[in-house]
């Protein structure tokens, strides 16, 4: 059995797009994830970290996008990673910028 993640491995950063932006207004706020974290520990490390509520948590993995060096001499990709959008209960919030 894998060891157990503390809530400040598993959030990594928030994804912080036009988009995410947008959905932010709705309660959904979107954060990189430890690739081996699964939807109850996402949902603990926010609760702890924020002090919030969450309702439902959706995971997806994100595939590196190929990319080339200089003079195309080498091909190479950008990481993979995973991505967790939170959905908070009515009246939760968390201040992502301050």
């Amino acid at each position: 059995m894998a060891p157990r993640l503390l809530p400040e491995d598993i959030i990594i950063r928030p994804v912080l797009t036009e988009r995410s932006w947008r959905a932010m207004e709705e309660g959904k706020y979107t954060f990189e994830v430890h690739p081996d974290a699964s939807k109850p520990e996402i949902r603990r490390a926010v609760e702890e970290l924020f002090g919030v509520k969450v309702e439902k948590v959706w995971t997806m993995r994100v595939k590196g996008k190929p990319r080339r060096t200089r003079l195309d001499r080498r091909h190479g990709r950008t990481k993979s990673w995973k991505k967790a959008i939170v959905k908070l209960a009515p009246g939760h919030k968390i201040d992502i910028v301050g």
